[in-house]
């Protein structure tokens, strides 16, 4: 029932700034945390960022922290995730998840719903 869709990614210089989207239907995801992942080319998938939908706590991936910023819209059922000083080691596709225990959240295994993903490129 639950449906994620992400948008936003696209190609950019080093140094420069992209936000993604993503969109979710089907749930309200009161009781549960959403997160974004990467995935690199013959790279394991990678914890990003997570937030908390009903109150709003977040955890960043220690390498990312300081560049990235995860947040939601109630209203307009979207959490975001804005990158900052984007490297060409950031090249991936980027997914959005949802439905996980805030204390799994880092986990990608324990997330039950994924979006399809949108890539993100940044030339050096």
């Amino acid at each position: 029932q639950v449906q994620l869709v992400e948008s936003g990614g696209g190609s950019v210089q080093a140094g420069g700034s992209l936000r993604l989207s993503c969109a979710h239907s089907g749930s309200t995801f009161s009781d549960d945390s959403m997160g974004w992942f990467r995935q690199a080319p013959g790279k394991e998938r990678e914890f990003v960022a997570a937030i908390a939908w009903a109150g709003g706590a977040t955890r960043y991936a220690d390498s990312l922290k300081g560049r990235i910023t995860i947040s939601r819209d109630n209203t307009q059922n979207m959490i975001y995730l804005q990158m900052n000083s984007l490297k060409p080691e950031d090249t991936a596709v980027y997914y959005c998840a949802a439905g996980v225990p805030w204390r799994f959240s880092f986990n990608d295994s324990r997330y039950k719903y994924w979006g399809r993903g949108t890539q993100v490129t940044v030339s050096s």
